[in-house]
């Protein structure tokens, strides 16, 4: 048996001996998170208290709940992994990641807020035909969320099996089935306020534990970066390679290309993302969703910023082999450097090990009921209470429709959270940024700033960027044809990138200018106007 494979192992046999300490920590913080569930959906009397928490949050609550919304198991384990196995191309997820909030806070967050009332349909249905542009934005704000929803599924497949020895498909297949019948529970017991709440104590959490890690590896390596890097690059068997940029992006025009689409599908795709969209709604006003945007920008770069000692330590502390060995896409790194800080064979260590997993596992809860949230809502208030119902649907109505719509969404994800669980959780979150990107902002967009913008312009951006960013990833290495791929042992993969942003997104943004340049409507000049002096100066906003 190899020294990788026997290391890991070790971290199973610790996860065992101290079994019921780290089961004592899940039950914990589920059971504590439930509690907060119940307590909020007790407050939850009407549509505004479900969709929005009542707009009574305040900037630097819905920050945080922002920041919990963003930080995900992509962000923790992915990054992590991604950096741990390849140095420099790994940390270029945090740069894109953070970037992003640029574009969410200049273009997106006040004008959003000002326009809308609980979902982007409503900012679209504003100056646009009502049935259509709602059917496609919910459906849109559906794609996007399971897209995003596969990854979460999967982290937490990953992260409960090391914890929990769990070797076997079935067993791994459970604990994502856990995850979203949980899930289910959160949305339809707390709807927006419960959600809001869970995401602000997973924030909090979720730094703390990131700031322990971080400072016990500047300890091991006595606060000196550049012998922290130095370390990474030895102990990974790449050298100097390890610290620049081209280990996964720069072997050939195809790594480079994808590497560019990434990039870009990154730093847009966060302001067409649902889940953030709606939170924009959670606050009083414009000038408090700007403050939050403002505050969500210093807790994630401050995150970001530590994932580098998170990489970059379990690079120089852990063998590449070992940690390909517990998962071969890297998303076990940060559990395992808690372990290897702590001591492998100690109670410390094994401590260490489930207090991070636990947080881990309260990140991915927190996400997904946030991408839920946003999917039911979008189904419950576009398609099932203005284009089903015409309008005519009650309150109770539109949030019992939610509250089903969160169970059919949960059984989704669950059936392709199991088929994606060996894909690297990073990786899997940039493919929902692109979706978001191609077929979400730009529809934002020129619904907000551009006069001439019809309905036909809006869905064959929507629809359009859609179809093809799927379409692409569905013939990507990402689905087949390629040892990690979610069916590795077929090969129907003609497109070479596994991230569709470079074509999918131009191709949104012109398919909404052709939509409205070749559509015969004439656009509604006076509802432009009133839709542009409300989304900058909140006049007429709810």
């Amino acid at each position: 048996m190899s020294p990788a494979i026997t290391h890991v192992h070790l971290a199973a046999n610790e996860a065992s001996e101290h079994r019921g300490l780290i089961i004592t920590l899940f039950a914990l913080f589920v059971l504590a998170t439930l509690g907060i569930t119940i307590w909020a959906g007790r407050q939850t009397k009407d549509a505004a208290d479900f969709y929005a928490g009542g707009r009574q949050f305040s900037a630097f609550q819905n920050g945080l709940a922002v920041s919990g919304d963003y930080m995900s198991a992509a962000s923790f384990l992915g990054i992590a992994g991604a950096i741990a196995l390849f140095g420099y191309d790994g940390f270029l997820y945090s740069i894109g990641f953070l970037v992003a909030w640029l574009v969410a806070l200049l273009l997106v967050a006040e004008p959003l807020r000002n326009s809308g009332r609980y979902t982007m349909g409503d900012v679209l249905a504003y100056r646009m035909r009502q049935r259509p542009v709602r059917t496609a934005a919910g459906t849109s704000t559906i794609v996007v969320s399971i897209f995003y929803l596969l990854a979460q599924m999967a982290g937490a497949g990953v992260l409960v099996s090391l914890l929990l020895g769990i070797t076997s498909d079935a067993g791994k297949i459970l604990i994502v089935a856990l995850v979203g019948v949980l899930m289910i529970v959160y949305v339809s017991i707390g709807g927006m306020k419960g959600t809001t709440w869970v995401q602000m104590v997973k924030a909090v959490l979720l730094i703390g534990g990131t700031i322990l890690i971080t400072f016990l590896v500047l300890l091991k390596f006595n606060f000196n970066i550049s012998d922290l890097l130095g370390s990474a690059a030895e102990n990974s068997g790449k050298g100097d390679a390890f610290l620049e940029p081209g280990l996964q992006y720069g072997a050939d025009g195809t790594t480079k290309l994808d590497f560019l689409s990434l990039g870009i599908a990154l730093v847009l795709g966060t302001a067409g993302l649902p889940h953030i969209l709606i939170r924009f709604y959670t606050v009083p006003n414009a000038k408090a969703a700007r403050k939050s945007v403002n505050w969500a920008i210093g807790i994630i770069g401050g995150f970001y910023l530590m994932t580098i000692a998170l990489g970059f330590g379990a690079a120089a502390l852990i063998s590449q082999d070992e940690i390909i060995a517990s998962n071969p896409s890297g998303n076990t790194a940060a559990p395992l450097l808690a372990l290897h800080l702590g001591g492998v064979d100690s109670a410390w260590g094994a401590i260490l090990l489930a207090t991070i997993s636990a947080v881990a596992f309260a990140t991915i809860l927190a996400v997904v009921a946030g991408l839920t949230l946003a999917s039911s809502s979008s189904f419950a208030h576009d398609i099932y209470a203005n284009v089903i119902r015409k309008g005519k649907a009650t309150e109770k109505e539109e949030m019992r429709a939610a509250r089903w719509a969160t169970v059919l969404i949960g059984i989704v994800s669950i059936a392709l959270g199991a088929l994606a669980r060996d894909l690297n959780v990073a990786g899997l979150v940039a493919l929902a940024f692109a979706v978001a990107a191609s077929a979400n902002l730009p529809t934002i967009l020129y619904s907000l700033f551009w006069k001439r913008f019809t309905t036909q312009g809006a869905l064959w951006s929507i629809y359009g960027g859609l179809i093809v960013a799927v379409g692409l990833v569905l013939f990507s290495p990402v689905v087949s044809g390629d040892p990690k791929a979610m069916f590795p042992d077929v090969d129907f993969a003609w497109f070479p990138l596994k991230n569709p942003g470079i074509i999918s997104i131009p191709f949104g943004f012109a398919m909404g200018w052709l939509g409205t340049v070749l559509s015969k409507e004439e656009p509604d000049a006076k509802k432009f106007a009133e839709l542009e002096v409300r989304s900058l100066t909140g006049t007429g906003a709810h």
